[in-house]
């Protein structure tokens, strides 16, 4: 007879003019790895909010039983007092304090005069030995890594004595080596006994970790798949999530590159903001043609952001030099708003943070990066605001009841493409799309992807960023490799392997090495 740690039965939340979660039901095993997946709005970060105690009982119908007795978490505290600690897609941690201070934060180790720091960090390194960190409990988390951070995070779920831990897209800001050793990680707790849950959309990882698989629809279970024997087919996965087969993850398009060079970048160097003697671009030059989507590949600090963001007006960086030409003239651009009027657009990595104005409408955002498209003798012209709104909702099929929900309120596909639709209102020439289907489903990726091809197909300029190396073969003409700061490689998508694009990244390493 199965031993379950969890039972979820018969969940249903919901919020204005929207049913998140209609009936739902989950049941975990004790020491399982348990993968809950579906397309952005299916409802899997709401159920995990409502079992956290995120969303209290009494905001929802339901029973949730833990450990063999009915729970009613009113609060976060309340949840993790039992064992249950959630780890969110954006990572709870303060940038200018320590490890050791982010990891009993709120849970202080006191002694007779205050807090007892000698306590605290010697318990913080204990717990980060056990998820592999060797770095010093008095580093700041600025100072480290988006990788070493996530580990952070689970050691800090550790010092809770927890015993259900649920991942919320842990691997999303990771490249491929950091996410291995996190799954890697959560393979080897579950040998000591831990049971996990893990929200992804990243099917291979979820086919190499979970020993069962929920697919959720619609804020509906759809069914619970078995995967002990790893066996399982990303497609069969997929078919669950988006109710259809899905014969192809990338849309056709007939590639018609023109000979026109729609950007060109010439010996582009920059140094850090802070740290000014740090060269974070080296001398990279690039160009991309009208009609065609060039990709960027490289490990994570390989400076492809930086690059990025230093030539969308200087965003980044100080003491940058080198030659920026669209459509053929050079242009000194000294701001995002003369990035913007020069026909440059940036689709920023962070949505949350730097893309949208999450307390704003979807309206509002879709018209902030030139407003005086929808003013009138300066002032917003509101009936045509909402216009281009609905016309953008339609055209990428935004799921949503109304344009002036806030942003925030959507789920990460449906913000992602509220964060497009602002971009291409403005209408751009050339648009630089940083990591663009980061942590949304295959099916909101494969409308992103239909997107960029109109886009090109319009004439347009795409530079796509992705540490997802098969997006960039499936959709790129060409690719270039950056590593630590430089250009290393740049390769047509015929002759593109992932192999090819690594052995780039380590060639150029070795020769660093060496000091040649």
């Amino acid at each position: 007879m199965a031993d379950y740690i969890l039972v979820m039965k018969n969940i249903t939340k919901e919020f204005p003019n929207v049913k998140a979660l209609d009936n739902v039901n989950l049941a975990v095993e004790r020491g399982e790895i348990h993968a809950l997946v579906g397309e952005n709005g299916a409802g899997k970060s709401t159920l995990m909010n409502v079992l956290s105690g995120t969303y209290p009982f009494g905001t929802y119908d339901g029973d949730i039983i833990y450990d063999g007795s009915v729970c009613q978490f009113k609060t976060l505290r309340d949840s993790e007092e039992v064992g249950i600690v959630i780890i969110h897609q954006e990572l709870a941690l303060i940038p200018e304090l320590s490890i050791g201070e982010n990891m009993f934060l709120g849970n202080e180790r006191k002694g007779r005069f205050g807090i007892d720091w000698d306590r605290t960090y010697h318990e913080a390194e204990e717990h980060m030995r056990q998820v592999g960190l060797r770095d010093n409990a008095t580093t700041l988390i600025k100072d480290i890594g988006t990788g070493k951070q996530q580990l952070v995070e689970i050691a800090k779920a550790l010092s809770k004595n927890v015993k259900l831990l649920i991942l919320d897209e842990p691997t999303s800001s990771l490249n491929e080596e950091d996410s291995r050793m996190l799954l890697d990680l959560l393979l080897a707790f579950k040998k000591q006994g831990m049971t996990s849950i893990i929200i992804s959309h990243k099917l291979n990882e979820i086919s190499y970790v979970a020993d069962k698989i929920t697919v959720l629809r619609d804020g509906s279970t759809i069914e619970t798949i078995d995967n002990s024997n790893r066996d399982i087919e990303e497609d069969r996965i997929i078919r669950g999530m988006v109710g259809r087969e899905l014969s192809d993850r990338f849309p056709a398009r007939e590639h018609h590159v023109s000979d026109e060079v729609g950007m060109e970048v010439r010996d582009w160097s920059v140094y850090h903001p802070v740290y000014t003697e740090k060269k974070v671009v080296n001398n990279v030059s690039f160009n991309v043609h009208k009609g065609e989507i060039v990709g960027f590949s490289g490990l994570q600090g390989a400076g492809r952001t930086e690059l990025a963001m230093s030539i969308f007006g200087r965003a980044y960086g100080t003491n940058i030099t080198g030659q920026l030409f669209i459509g053929g003239k050079e242009v000194t651009l000294k701001s995002e708003r003369e990035a913007i009027l020069a026909g440059l657009a940036y689709v920023t990595e962070d949505r949350k943070g730097n893309g949208l104005v999450l307390p704003d409408s979807i309206a509002k955002n879709n018209t902030m990066a030139r407003l005086e498209k929808v003013c009138r003798n300066g002032i917003i012209d509101v009936d045509k605001e909402n216009a281009v709104a609905e016309g953008f909702r339609e055209k990428l099929r935004t799921k949503t009841p109304t344009v002036q929900q806030p942003v925030g309120n959507l789920s990460g596909g449906n913000q992602q493409k509220v964060l497009l639709s602002k971009w291409m209102f403005a209408d751009p020439d050339v648009l630089i799309m940083d990591e663009p289907t980061r942590g949304i489903d295959v099916g909101a990726k494969y409308e992103i992807y239909g997107i960029m091809n109109d886009l090109v197909t319009q004439g347009k300029s795409v530079i796509m960023i992705s540490s997802e190396m098969p997006e960039l073969l499936g959709m790129c003409d060409r690719i270039y490799v950056m590593n630590e700061g430089s250009m290393v490689a740049e390769m047509s998508a015929a002759e593109a392997t992932q192999e090819k694009i690594m052995a780039a990244i380590l060639k150029s390493e070795k020769k660093e090495s060496e000091g040649v």
